[in-house]
């Protein structure tokens, strides 16, 4: 699986999406866009993405947590049962 995902600084929701994928045991490349600049220039590059984190997987625009979650839910790389 190849997965990347698009981050911002201090944005809580990209944490959380990087501890699914931890919790899911995959790899991923995070790519931060910690400037004006590259903020711009990814809007540019991808116009359909309406938040962060923006999340690719093979190619193919899943969406931000909420829709990566379901996914991984989807094809029981994690569970909805909490530890404890």
């Amino acid at each position: 699986m190849d997965i990347k995902v698009y981050t911002m600084p201090g944005c809580r929701y990209c944490d959380q999406v990087k501890e699914l994928f931890r919790r899911a045991e995959v790899e991923y490349d995070a790519v931060l866009l910690d400037t004006p600049e590259l903020r711009e220039q990814f809007k540019q590059e991808n116009p359909e993405a309406i938040g962060f984190p923006h999340v690719i997987i093979d190619g193919q625009v899943i969406g931000g947590l909420v829709d990566t979650a379901k996914l991984f839910l989807q094809k029981g790389l994690v569970s909805s049962k909490k530890n404890g």
